[in-house]
């Protein structure tokens, strides 16, 4: 959510001026007269062509000139207008406090978008403490008057549980009054909560159907979410050439997670060949913009030298980026590097440090590592069986193939718990079940031993 220029009747109806300004001098003749003799709805036109550089030179110094003469006459629409270009320091200091000052002169006339835009800032803490309260009380006054967007921003608080009781059904009876409007992003929301399962049965084909609504009128997450869709297969037959081919419409637009995801698709020979460089180059693209599985997947391509010349140092700068946002795949990479002595002296207490990062945010991978630590006591990491097993414990339960297998060690070493040859079968077929060939062949030979 943000502030947007949203339609409102005096945007939509109340102008006189046409919206195809394929003949701008003609056009801008036409406002600049009328806006000079005072008309007001002629001074917001003109304000909103120089904002929008429609005829003329983006200019929004002279946008706000001709806002502000109309905002004199008491025009709500000009004060939006001038409250979005503080809001978002077009022309103008960013100053979210003046901000508000403008929506609330529009707001107290009525302006739909106007109160709107003062929930946004409620709801983001712009210029005002973050009190989701406030947020919904200024979205439900724009709402009551039909306001899609804010009908939308209602949905997502209940959505999400902010300022208000988690509630997936009034989130879905929000986002359908703004989706049946035709706000892409409230359909696009309509969908996830079908693709979830989320205050509706679980149905693939329905959030298909609410995809591909915004997907096709270019909504980039919508876009995104039919390519992951096809990709896996969810509510319709799986096909990875039409998984690129929405992921690329999102992409295009400039969305991180569709990005990363056609660099994926390169990276990985799905649907296209493969193709590490490419893959790289739209990495960049998203980790540039803060996604943080596109920073961790530029520093495994240098990790293991795909596309790129090997080198554990970048690979490092970037498993870093993505560490510190609190990703658990670059931090056991990063406790790897420092565990086998990759890039940087070989420290198992550093390697420790870092599994234990993602580990104790429950990272099954992580947590089997941080065992075999314990368990094998190298590099000042004191030896504890029992630790071992107890993070072995929290792997195996999530899954984790190497660590049933490595429970069943235990038990039949009696290292850490009392020894238990039965006990150490069961675990070692857990991990033989999900096909560790280790464990087959410790299963084999405890037969012939009898």
């Amino acid at each position: 959510m943000g502030p947007q220029e949203y339609p409102t009747t005096s945007d939509s109806t109340q102008s006189p001026w046409p919206k195809d300004y394929s003949t701008p001098g003609r056009d801008l003749t036409k406002a600049v007269i009328s806006a000079s003799q005072g008309d007001k709805d002629a001074q917001v036109a003109l304000g909103d062509m120089y904002k929008e550089g429609l005829g003329v030179h983006q200019d929004y110094q002279s946008a706000m000139d001709w806002y502000l003469k109309a905002s004199e006459q008491g025009d709500a629409v000009a004060q939006r207008k001038i409250g979005v270009l503080h809001s978002l320091g077009l022309g103008v200091p960013q100053d979210y406090l003046a901000a508000m000052e403008w929506y609330l002169k529009a707001a107290n006339q009525g302006n739909a978008a106007a109160q709107c835009n003062i929930g946004v800032l409620y709801d983001q803490g712009q210029g005002v403490p973050q009190d989701y309260s406030l947020a919904m009380v200024w979205f439900r006054k724009a709402a009551d008057q039909g306001l899609a967007q804010a009908q939308s921003n209602i949905g997502a608080l209940y959505d999400l549980g902010q300022g208000v009781s988690q509630d997936f059904a009034q989130a879905k009876d929000w986002y359908i009054k703004a989706a049946e409007q035709g706000h892409l992003g409230a359909q696009c929301k309509v969908g996830l909560l079908y693709d979830y399962g989320h205050g509706v049965p679980q149905d693939n084909k329905t959030a298909l159907h609410w995809y591909f609504k915004a997907a096709e009128q270019e909504h980039a997450e919508a876009q995104c979410n039919v390519g992951y869709s096809y990709e896996n297969g969810d509510g319709l037959p799986q096909d990875l050439s039409q998984a690129m081919e929405w992921y690329s419409k999102a992409a295009s637009q400039g969305l991180p997670r569709a990005q990363c995801n056609v660099g994926y698709l390169y990276d990985k020979g799905l649907g296209v060949p493969q193709d590490h460089s490419r893959a790289m180059e739209w990495y960049l693209e998203a980790a540039e913009q803060g996604d943080t599985c596109s920073q961790y997947n530029i520093g495994t391509l240098y990790d293991l030298g795909h596309g790129v010349p090997q080198d554990y140092h970048r690979a490092m700068d970037w498993y870093l980026k993505a560490s510190n946002q609190g990703d658990p795949d670059a931090q056991v990479s990063i406790g790897g590097l420092c565990e086998y002595g990759l890039g940087v002296a070989q420290d198992f207490t550093q390697a420790m440090h870092w599994y234990l990062k993602a580990a104790e945010n429950g990272d099954a991978r992580a947590q089997c590592k941080v065992g075999k630590l314990y368990d094998e006591g190298v590099g000042g990491v004191e030896q504890d069986y029992e630790q071992a097993m107890v993070w072995y414990l929290k792997s195996a339960s999530q899954g984790s193939a190497r660590a049933q297998y490595n429970v069943g060690s235990m038990y039949a070493f009696g290292q850490g718990v009392p020894q238990d040859h039965q006990k150490a079968m069961e675990w070692y077929q857990k991990a033989a079940d999900q096909g560790y060939t280790k464990a087959m062949k410790t299963i084999e030979a405890m037969k012939v031993d009898g």
